[in-house]
């Protein structure tokens, strides 16, 4: 593994784009770095990208940035094109777009030898204009409409994963059954059982404080082998651009390890989910836009952020549980949110109001481990600002148990209704684009008919004799 201690990290301040370059420039002078990868986000919530030279990076590709086919935004897991797509397919050809280089990103890997990385912006290859499309664009127009309103906004994901002692190839050969978990009983905050894993989280956080990451903590979850390890909050974009390169991070240090991980939403039934919990504020002047002055008792820009972001959550559900799998995740007593209501401190709720004063934040529990964070953060805003501008009020709060309580509305428990309610979102429509809209739910609709397609192994277990 690279011994991090050899990489001097950027500066991860929000320095401009010459003073970046600047430096990348001096780490190359000295030999420190050699490789410049500039990456971005697909649907799933993957890094594509390229590597460059580091000098032609800098000669280059720093002012005129370079391009991608753009058949990767019609793509399946399986990396094949998907006809029905407007965006790009057979008949227009599949050319390129765009990918512009976001300096602020820049950060200089530790667990990979002499390499910086970069997020880019995807364009138009003609127009030069934003893709409207991309994930990160997306998430874009939504915190230009909370600029709009005269707010900041801040953001934290709690990313869950499963660990295992083989390795990804071991592990695809055993088509994914049988699996050894790092832990084997359940390790939720337990120390013993998070020494055992050590040897990989801790090398994921050392590597990541070394790579410019502001860690806090790791800790053992309510699963066999189930860990969390979580960054700092920052800017909202910043803090998509971290969650998607701290999951690279993990993967590549789990190869470099010889185990793996799994950010599946329900890699097991009869165990819990891994969650991407969101906690979401405000900020307006410098100052906590959800905070009051009297405690835990919020704003009427908290309360009716709040009550947008609950109002929408149904039709918003396809960017917080993507796959076919996410919908496992939603069962009672299982630590992930099957009702939308909201509570103080309480973790049977689909939201979680925690922290005080200048603190006060609200924890959407519902996205999976499996979330695209561009897409979740990006429906978030979008809801909770149209409640500010509409002044849209929460249900009362709850108290006691929400899995009890059978008169809440249930989040969609299928991909396919949560696909069919955001294709008929006319809130979706305005806030991204009917265009978005069309895309994304045919995105998510070839993820249906993928499953529908498939014999599992788990009819056969049933059928193959019995029926």
């Amino acid at each position: 593994m690279t011994d991090h201690s050899r990489n001097v990290p950027f500066q991860h301040n929000h320095m401009n784009r010459d003073a970046k370059l600047l430096e990348l420039q001096q780490l190359v002078d000295a030999g420190k770095v050699d490789t410049v990868i500039a990456g971005f986000c697909d649907h799933y919530g993957r890094l594509m990208g390229k590597r460059f030279e580091a000098g032609y990076f800098l000669e280059s590709t720093a002012s005129d940035g370079t391009h991608a086919c753009n058949y990767l935004l019609t793509v399946d897991m399986e990396m094949e094109p998907t006809p029905g797509y407007r965006f790009a397919n057979w008949e227009l050809g599949y050319g390129d777009f765009h990918l512009v280089p976001d300096f602020n990103t820049l950060k200089l890997l530790s667990w990979q030898d002499k390499t910086a990385f970069v997020h880019c912006d995807l364009h138009d290859e003609k127009a030069r204009t934003p893709i409207s499309i991309a994930p990160r664009s997306i998430l874009h127009r939504q915190l230009e409409g909370a600029s709009n309103l005269g707010f900041e906004a801040l953001g934290a994901s709690e990313l869950e994963y499963f660990a295992y002692r083989e390795n990804y190839r071991d592990a695809a050969r055993k088509g994914y059954a049988d699996l050894e978990p790092l832990g084997w009983y359940l390790e939720d905050y337990n120390l013993l059982q998070g020494t055992r894993q050590e040897f990989y989280t801790g090398a994921v956080r050392r590597h990541l404080k070394a790579s410019g990451f502001v860690v806090e903590s790791s800790k053992g979850e309510w699963g066999l082998g189930q860990h969390e390890v979580n960054v700092k909050y920052s800017g909202v974009l910043e803090m998509a651009d971290n969650h998607t390169l701290l999951k690279q991070c993990m993967k590549e240090i789990a190869d470099l390890s010889g185990v793996s991980v799994s950010f599946m939403a329900k890699p097991h039934h009869g165990q819990a989910g891994s969650s991407c919990h969101i906690h979401l504020s405000l900020c307006k002047e410098g100052r906590n836009a959800f905070a009051s002055g009297q405690g835990v008792e919020g704003t009427d820009t908290f309360r009716w952020f709040l009550g947008g972001w609950m109002a929408h959550a149904a039709e918003m559900m396809v960017f917080y549980a993507p796959t076919i799998n996410s919908y496992k995740r939603f069962e009672d007593l299982s630590w992930a949110p099957t009702r939308i209501a909201w509570s103080r401190d309480n973790r049977t709720a689909g939201f979680r109001v925690v922290g005080s004063g200048q603190s006060l934040r609200i924890e959407c529990r519902i996205p999976g481990a499996d979330a695209n964070p561009y897409l979740a953060f990006a429906a978030s805003l979008a809801s909770g600002l149209d409640g500010i501008r509409n002044k849209i009020e929460p249900p009362p709060v709850f108290e006691g148990d929400v899995y009890a309580a059978r008169t809440l509305p249930r989040v969609p428990y299928t991909l396919e209704h949560a696909v069919d309610l955001f294709e008929a979102s006319e809130f979706a429509k305005a806030q991204f684009g009917p265009e978005v809209v069309e895309h994304y739910t045919h995105f998510y609709r070839n993820e249906q008919k993928a499953f529908e397609r498939v014999v599992t192994d788990w009819e056969r277990r049933r059928y193959f004799e019995r029926i």
